[in-house]
C-alpha cells in the first residue's frame, strides 16, 4: 500500500471543542538536505521545524508566511524554516562544522531562542519570541501558543532515517476558542485525554499508515470529521533577477574588480545553493541606466 506523503491533513472532533492537524513529509524534506551535507541530528532539526513551520501555517487565518528561526550562542548558530500559506517551504541551517554536535535538542543550543514570525500579506506582521528551555521542539512550541495565543496545544514531531530514505512529521492538537476573547489556557479534561491517545502514535504508524486509519486506531471511539489534505512542497524563489536587484547596491567598479580578479562574481542562494554568475557583461548591464533587470543575461 502506498501512503501519499508530502501533505498536510486538517480534521475535527465533532463532539469536542478540539481541532487537530496531521504532516507528513517526504521528497520536500528531501529537497533542503539534498542542498548540503547535514549531519543527522541537523537532519532531525530541520525536519522537525518543517512539520511545525506547516503546522503552524495551517493555524493562520490569513495569506501570508510564518518564519521558524532558531538563533543561539551555542553549536547550532542559526536555522530557519520558511512557510506560506499554500505550504511551499524552504529552510537552511548553519552551525560550528569545527565540533562534534551533541545528540540530544537541548544541548545544541546556549542561550538560544525560537522567533515565530507571522507576515501576512495584508496587515502587520507579528512576532513571537520562545526560549529553547525544554528537552523538544514540540514543548517550546506548545509554549508558544499557551503564552502567545493563551489556547492548550498539543505537538509531537518526528523524523525517520531508513533505507526508504528519509521522512518528517508530525501532530498538533488545539482547543478551538470559543470567542476572541475567551481563554482557552484552563484545564480541559476533553483535550488531555485525546493529548493521551495522541501520545501513543509511533513513528512508523506515523509514516507507513494513511491518515485515516491513522486517526482511526487512535480515536477510534471519537467522531473524527477529516477535511480535503493539502499538499505541501519545497519551493525557493531565489532567481537570477532577484540577485541582480540586490547587486544593484554594490559599485560598478567594485563588482568590475571582482570580475576582473576572479572571473565573475557569484551569488548563492542560502537556500537551495543555486549559484548564479554574473560576468562583466552582465554587471554593465546591471547598472546602465533605466534598463530592467529582467534584461539580465540568463
Amino acid at each position: 500500500m502506498t501512503v501519499e506523503q508530502d501533505k498536510l491533513d486538517r480534521f475535527l472532533f465533532e463532539d469536542r471543542n478540539v481541532r487537530g492537524e496531521l504532516v507528513k513529509l517526504r521528497d520536500s524534506y528531501k529537497a533542503i538536505l539534498d542542498s548540503y551535507k547535514y549531519p543527522p541530528i541537523i537532519q532531525d532539526l530541520l525536519g522537525e521545524l518543517m512539520a511545525a513551520a506547516c503546522l503552524l501555517t495551517a493555524t493562520l487565518k490569513f495569506k501570508g508566511e510564518v518564519s521558524l528561526q532558531i538563533q543561539s550562542e551555542g553549536l547550532v548558530k542559526y536555522v530557519v524554516i520558511n512557510g506560506t500559506h499554500d505550504q511551499k517551504l524552504r529552510g537552511v541551517a548553519r552551525w560550528n562544522e569545527q565540533f562534534k554536535l551533541p545528540s540530544t535538542f537541548s544541548a545544541l543550543f546556549s542561550k538560544g531562542f525560537l522567533a515565530i514570525t507571522l507576515a501576512p500579506e495584508e496587515g502587520e506582521r507579528y512576532q513571537g519570541i520562545v526560549a529553547l528551555d525544554k528537552e523538544t521542539l514540540a514543548e517550546c512550541l506548545e509554549d508558544y501558543f499557551l503564552q502567545s495565543e493563551q489556547l492548550l496545544t498539543k505537538v509531537s514531531l518526528k523524523t525517520q532515517r531508513n533505507d526508504d530514505g528519509v521522512s518528517a512529521g508530525g501532530m498538533l492538537l488545539q482547543v478551538i476558542p470559543e470567542t476572541s476573547e475567551t481563554s482557552q489556557a484552563h484545564e480541559n479534561s476533553d483535550f488531555d485525554h485525546l493529548g493521551y491517545l495522541m501520545d501513543t502514535l509511533k513513528d512508523d504508524e506515523l509514516f507507513s499508515l494513511p491518515t485515516e486509519q491513522i486517526l482511526h486506531r487512535l480515536f477510534h471511539d471519537e467522531k473524527v470529521r477529516l477535511f480535503e489534505p493539502q499538499a505541501v512542497e519545497f519551493s525557493c524563489d531565489c532567481s537570477k533577477q532577484r540577485s541582480a536587484t540586490a547587486l544593484q547596491n554594490v559599485s560598478k567598479a567594485d563588482l568590475l574588480e571582482i570580475v576582473a580578479e576572479e572571473g565573475a562574481v557569484v551569488m548563492n542562494c542560502q537556500f537551495c545553493h543555486q549559484e548564479y554568475r554574473f560576468d562583466a557583461i552582465d554587471v554593465e548591464s546591471i547598472h546602465a541606466d533605466n534598463i530592467a533587470t529582467d534584461e539580465v543575461k540568463h
